[in-house]
């Protein structure tokens, strides 16, 4: 049987506006909730998030959890009860792995100017796991018009790992006019991190579930962000 091909606007997304954050949710998070859009296969969290200057999320508790940060414009202060410490800007990947708990906190590294990055989530396939951190600077390494596996625990290529073996986070920068073939996968969320490919908008997504290796052409200089999971997140 054909797969789905589920489309999702950018509009129709959850949405928070406290003033220092603005943040639009494609899956229900903190007070959004809707148990009919909780996840897709395993990827639990992608919030597009625009923080103030000098603001940002203070110290705040997680667990069992691999947390990938992708800056599309500005920086970044990571700093958590592990130890660790970094900027994150863009072109860097970030992975926190809150295994058997972490306190951390991300702030906005400029006192001037907004940063816009997206926050992804995707449960580990083991529980309690030693805390763990990486930082990766992948400037030259994304090819456009190419895949590039940003973070995987199943891809021996990615730039950054997370502790799940199903699931993979590509990143496809296209040139207007390029087309990209997303994997073949059980689960796959193709989400416009900007620009624009077929008939998605920035901030627009697609959920395809068993629907092949389909292809996307970029009308515009795009980016986009691409989870391909083979298992789905039991809830």
């Amino acid at each position: 049987m054909p797969g789905a091909v589920d489309v999702r606007r950018a509009d129709t997304r959850f949405h928070t506006d406290i003033g220092w954050l603005d943040s639009w949710h494609s899956f229900s998070f903190a007070e959004h909730r809707d148990p009919q859009n909780t996840h897709h296969g395993l990827l639990l969290v992608l919030n597009d998030d625009v923080v103030a200057p000098g603001t940002g999320f203070g110290t705040h508790p997680h667990r069992d959890m691999e947390i990938v940060t992708w800056v599309l414009d500005g920086a970044v202060a990571h700093r958590d009860s592990a130890g660790h410490e970094g900027v994150i800007t863009r072109d860097v990947a970030q992975r926190m792995s809150a295994g058997s708990g972490i306190r951390h906190s991300e702030m906005n590294a400029s006192g001037t100017e907004p940063v816009h990055l997206l926050q992804m989530w995707v449960p580990p396939d083991t529980n309690g796991l030693a805390p763990g951190y990486e930082q990766v600077d992948v400037t030259g390494d994304v090819k456009s018009d190419e895949l590039f596996p940003l973070a995987s625990g199943r891809e021996p290529g990615a730039a950054i790992h997370i502790h799940q073996r199903d699931a993979t986070l590509w990143i496809a920068r296209l040139n207007a006019g390029a087309t990209i073939t997303v994997p073949d996968a059980p689960f796959v969320h193709v989400f416009v991190a900007y620009g624009a490919v077929d008939d998605l908008e920035t901030g627009d997504a697609v959920r395809l579930t068993d629907a092949g290796a389909r292809s996307y052409t970029a009308v515009e200089d795009a980016e986009l962000v691409i989870w391909e999971t083979h298992a789905e997140l039991l809830t």
